[in-house]
């Protein structure tokens, strides 16, 4: 991975450690802007790694996962992690992904969303004592009260909770990056939100918090 950034001029891989702890310690030392962290290591995983470094220092954490990580993704998305990112992918995807998440945008593949879509599925069926009209995540946007938005800003939602960035909204629904900016502002304020990710989350499953560790 070290060899495969370092190809992109844009990039100056500046440290590379063995294990979670390593890493949270060198961030709260160097200040790098992004942090790559897989989310298996030695000693503590990615994602205690990113609960640290989110809390204690200005990095950026961008975490990397395998389909059979499902268990650490609603985990990471709490600790404060900016993305969440396939191993498989393509180098140049990794090079966009890296380059939003320094740019304060929030990387979430489709793939992954999925994932966190069923869990939060998973997670609420022990709790029904009863059967329900409709699966409570089966329609993605008809959780949350949607009254308290404009059509707009319930469509860059959508796109949201699709994964889109901010220049793939702006391109499909023919208006401009900085007003795509405009309505994110304005949803995150009427929410109480704090970053894209959740307010995918929020538009999947009508909650406005990841529920905090008991």
């Amino acid at each position: 991975m070290k060899i495969i950034l370092s190809s992109f001029e844009e990039f100056e891989v500046v440290g590379t450690v063995e294990d979670g702890a390593q890493a949270a310690a060198f961030c709260e030392a160097q200040a790098p802007d992004v942090a790559l962290l897989d989310v298996r290591m030695p000693n503590m995983n990615g994602v205690e790694a990113a609960r640290l470094i989110a809390a204690h220092t200005t990095t950026k954490p961008l975490i990397l996962t395998t389909f059979d990580d499902d268990e650490y993704i609603l985990e990471a998305i709490k600790a404060g992690a900016r993305g969440y990112l396939l191993k498989n992918n393509d180098p140049e995807r990794i090079r966009d992904a890296i380059k939003s998440v320094h740019n304060n945008h929030d990387v979430l593949q489709d793939v992954v969303l999925d994932k966190i879509k069923a869990q939060l599925a998973q997670s609420a069926a022990p709790q029904q004592q009863q059967p329900v009209p409709a699966a409570p995540y089966a329609r993605p946007g008809e959780a949350i009260d949607r009254s308290l938005f404009t059509e707009r800003e319930l469509d860059i939602m959508e796109q949201i909770a699709r994964g889109l960035s901010n220049k793939e909204i702006s391109r499909k629904l023919f208006i401009s990056e900085g007003t795509t900016a405009n309505y994110i502002t304005s949803i995150l304020n009427k929410t109480g939100l704090e970053h894209r990710t959740q307010i995918a989350i929020y538009y999947l499953t009508g909650e406005a918090r990841v529920p905090e560790e008991e």
